[in-house]
């Protein structure tokens, strides 16, 4: 073919090739673009979603758990001050309420009346004795007055009547005493309150001073815990104490009394603590209880914003570059959901809070508000 023939096409396919060169120029320079604008949204998408909060300042209420058993407030013991005499009737059970002066139980009284009605005719017999010596003394000084008596005759009658009123003082005491004993045949309540025991039954002999009847006096309970050395000097006189009954009622208290020494062994100390209103406690129940202290001024987080890991306390702050930072902090008491932080931040310092427990150092994050909490791992 002629050269002059060749050319034009020559000329189109030189064009054609030069055409796609750019095509393809242009297609690669916007590849690293495309490439980084990819990039960035992954990152984004990547970056765990969470929300912040302020360290703030509170009055925090301070408090003491312990534990301890409800006991009596005061437990009387009842007994007769007789012995060898049978029980005639018990007119108590236990539970049942007495006041002062109610009758709980009686003795067989036979012997003690018999007793009283020779001691009332002897102080009778005594009493006649001394009208009959004051009557031989009058007469007496009126024959001395005569001299018609002898000195020594009426100093006899003198020692008589000494003697009659002696004697007669003796016949009114064991009367005294027989009235008495009579009384000790019947047990009466000596306080208001509830009987706890009962461990006699009619028609047993009694010893003197055996324990018949337990009486919890005016019905008052209290609970004794146990606190430890370092706990004790917070306690004083007046706190409140709050206990649960077993019916899931709280039963409040007030502490009336602090023990003023330590148990050597235990090292522990004993309140006391007054239960006005016991409820469903009784005597002999173990329960836990909160000994509040009032209220002190501190710094709080909420729980969630605090993450315990390896045996210590940390939360999360955010730099400039959107990355966690992780910083341990020393945590004290917990009240409901709010924590108290004793170091490591300072009031108004923000700190993760939603997803905090999802984090790790250098993580990347983005602040948002109410964020959702991150999800858990498959």
């Amino acid at each position: 073919m002629p050269l002059s023939a060749r050319s034009p096409n020559r000329l189109l396919l030189r064009a054609c090739c030069i055409a796609m060169c750019c095509v393809a120029l242009v297609a690669c320079g916007d590849k690293p673009a495309e490439e980084a604008g990819a990039a960035a949204g992954a990152v984004s998408a990547s970056a765990m979603a969470v929300s912040l909060v302020a360290v703030q300042r509170e009055a925090l209420a301070r408090s003491i758990t312990a534990s301890g058993p409800v006991a009596a407030w005061e437990e009387v013991s009842l007994g007769v001050e007789l012995s060898g005499l049978r029980v005639a009737e018990v007119l108590v059970d236990v539970g049942d309420e007495v006041k002062r002066g109610d009758l709980l139980l009686t003795l067989d009284a036979r012997t003690t009346q018999s007793e009283l009605r020779q001691a009332q005719a002897a102080a009778k017999e005594a009493e006649a004795g001394t009208v009959l010596a004051v009557t031989a003394l009058e007469r007496g000084r009126a024959l001395v007055e005569r001299k018609l008596l002898a000195a020594a005759d009426f100093d006899q009658l003198v020692a008589q009547r000494v003697q009659a009123d002696a004697r007669a003082a003796t016949a009114r005491a064991q009367l005294d005493a027989a009235r008495l004993r009579l009384e000790f045949t019947q047990l009466r309540a000596p306080h208001d309150g509830v009987i706890a025991k009962r461990s006699i039954r009619p028609g047993q002999v009694v010893a003197s001073g055996a324990e018949l009847l337990t009486l919890i006096r005016q019905n008052r309970l209290e609970w004794r815990a146990e606190l430890s050395d370092t706990q004790i000097g917070a306690v004083a006189p007046g706190v409140a104490v709050a206990l649960t009954a077993p019916d899931g009622a709280d039963v409040a208290g007030i502490v009336r009394a602090v023990s003023p020494s330590l148990d050597p062994a235990s090292r522990t100390a004993t309140v006391y603590a007054d239960l006005p209103q016991p409820g469903a406690l009784r005597a002999g129940m173990y329960v836990e209880g909160r000994i509040d202290l009032g209220s002190s001024d501190t710094l709080v987080l909420p729980r969630a914003a605090v993450v315990r890991r390896d045996g210590y306390s940390y939360v999360f702050g955010v730099d400039a570059q959107g990355r966690a930072t992780r910083k341990r902090i020393e945590v004290g008491r917990l009240v409901g959901e709010r924590l108290e932080v004793l170091s490591g931040v300072d009031e108004g310092e923000r700190v993760v809070e939603r997803g905090a427990g999802f984090l790790s150092d250098g993580d990347r994050v983005r602040v948002v508000d109410g964020a959702s909490p991150a999800p858990t791992s498959p």
